[in-house]
Order: structure tokens, then C-alpha cells, then sequence
């Protein structure tokens, strides 16, 4: 495993934005992934997993952690009957792919996600009604110290959260499945892309969804819709035309760009609705959304 310094993650993430990582590697196995995690400890250095560069925003001054991205074997996608089990670097829309040639189904709502399994599990990421709550069995998490099964109940999933801290990688994990026919499984997800096409810019650079839900008869979206946020812009970053709950690079941004967009953003829904905000997205490197 070749561990690199100074590699620039604006190309790592799908906003484009973010200095270069201390140090970045890509662990292939789980022997890699293991030192990788013990190096880091050893320098007491943080540890981010990049995935697809999705739900992250980096410090434009740089990462002072160990970045990893997640490949080989720890990439890998296998079929064992209904049982679906991939790696954490495995992308949702291979999976995905798999799970429908196999005619099974219960993993339709991923392809509104664009990104990886490992991520999937620690956020319990979800879209249309379903989550990773409702399909994953368990999870391998590595750790500096070794690599052990967390069964759903260790797992602790709720809303985009998991008991999955800091210094713990999904290594690999194992989804329960149903038979479904392949053309309904089509149709459902042909439906579900349909629907976010039209209501999320799609064809912009972004990281996801800013803000979770809160809890009100409104979500984070139409919140700030309402707060007149849509299109709105500071330096390279814009609030979304679209849908107020993304954040657009729209030339040039910087992610302290998209970091005064969310401090505006939080100010304006806690002044008008009395709510305070949470973001969803992952913060890596020396960023805080203070006013």
C-alpha cells in the first residue's frame, strides 16, 4: 500500500472543493486497511474515508489527517443467495446493479445515493423512504486494533446516524435482500430517478444534501426555500436554484465558500422558524459553521 502526502482532495470530492490530505492511501485489503489505521494512530492523526467524495466538505487550508479511499477487495460486491455483501468502497449503483440482475430487491432506494456502502452504513444513509436500517445485517469495522462483526442492534441505526466513530472503517458488510421480479425493480427505480432528476440539481456539482430534517412540518429545503435562500450565492458557492437544500459549486468555489452559505443559512431558519439546523454533511479538517 503506497501512502502519498499532499494529495489535493477538490478532486476526491464531488463539490470539487478542499486543500491536499497529510497523507492519503488506498488500502486494497483488510491487512492494508489495518495498517493504514495503525499509522494513523501511531502520529495521532485523524482518519476520513472519501468514498465517492460525497456528503464531505474539506478545509481549503488542507486535511492534517490520513485520508482513505477504499479499493480491491474492500471494493468487492458478492451475491450469497439473498444475502448481498460488499465492501465498504463497493459504490451503491454497482450493488445495485448486481442486486437487480439477481432479481432482488429492497435496495432500490440507493439509487438515489450517490455513493459507497461503507458510507451507506455509517450515516445510515437513506432516500424515498428507505434507509440502511432496513436491509443491513451486519458489518465488519476495522479498527488500529483488529477487525470484529458489528450485528444491526451494535450498529445503533437511526436517522443518518450509526454507532460508527472515529477511527472505525466499514470494511465490509452484508445486506438481507427479497426476490423481486427484475422488471418491477426496473420500474422502481427508474421511478425514483425520475423523481430526484426533478427535484435536485443532478447535473451540478454538489456533496448532497446540507442539512437533516428537522423535526417540523417542513423540511430542510422548503425551509430555507422559504427563508428566499434559492440561488443564493457567496464567492464561487450558490444555494441551490433547484432545491434550497444543496449547495452548488458554481465556478470556483471554495468550501469556505459553501461554509458561509450555511452559517447564513442556519441564522435565517433559526430567525424565522425557531430551528437550529444540524448539518448532514462531514467536516473534515478545520471548519465550524460560528457566526
Amino acid at each position: 500500500m503506497k501512502l502519498e502526502e499532499g494529495v489535493p482532495l477538490a478532486r476526491l470530492t464531488t463539490l470539487g472543493t478542499g486543500g491536499p490530505a497529510r497523507y492519503f492511501a488506498r488500502p486494497d485489503s483488510l491487512g492494508d486497511l489495518e495498517r493504514a489505521l495503525r499509522f494513523a494512530r501511531e502520529r495521532d492523526l485523524p482518519v476520513a474515508v472519501v468514498g465517492l467524495g460525497s456528503n464531505v466538505l474539506a478545509a481549503d487550508e488542507g486535511v492534517d489527517a490520513l485520508v482513505l479511499k477504499l479499493g480491491g477487495e474492500l471494493a468487492a460486491v458478492e451475491l450469497r443467495g439473498e444475502l448481498l455483501v460488499a465492501g465498504g468502497g463497493a459504490t451503491n449503483a454497482v450493488c445495485l446493479h448486481r442486486a437487480r440482475s439477481a432479481g432482488l430487491g429492497g435496495f432500490e432506494f440507493a439509487s438515489a445515493i450517490p455513493g459507497t456502502i461503507g458510507g451507506g452504513v455509517r450515516m445510515n444513509a437513506g432516500a424515498y423512504g428507505g434507509d440502511w436500517s432496513g436491509i443491513v445485517e451486519r458489518a465488519l469495522v476495522a479498527t488500529a486494533d483488529g477487525v470484529g462483526w458489528l450485528a444491526r442492534e451494535e450498529l445503533r441505526l437511526s436517522y443518518r446516524s450509526s454507532a460508527i466513530g472515529a477511527g472505525q472503517v466499514v470494511a465490509r458488510a452484508e445486506h438481507r435482500l427479497r426476490r423481486k421480479p427484475v422488471e418491477e425493480i426496473k420500474a422502481t427505480i427508474a421511478a425514483l430517478q425520475a423523481q430526484r432528476k426533478g427535484a435536485q440539481p443532478t447535473n451540478k456539482r454538489t456533496f448532497g444534501s446540507v442539512f437533516k430534517n428537522p423535526e417540523h412540518e417542513l423540511g430542510a429545503g422548503r425551509m430555507l426555500e422559504a427563508c428566499g435562500l434559492k440561488g443564493y450565492r457567496i464567492g464561487g458557492a450558490q444555494i441551490s436554484p433547484k432545491h434550497a437544500n444543496f449547495i452548488e459549486n458554481a465556478g470556483g468555489a471554495r468550501s469556505a465558500d459553501a461554509v458561509a452559505l450555511m452559517v447564513e443559512a442556519r441564522r435565517r431558519a433559526r430567525e424565522q422558524f425557531g430551528v437550529e439546523l444540524e448539518h448532514e454533511v462531514h467536516l473534515l479538517g478545520r471548519l465550524e459553521l460560528t457566526e
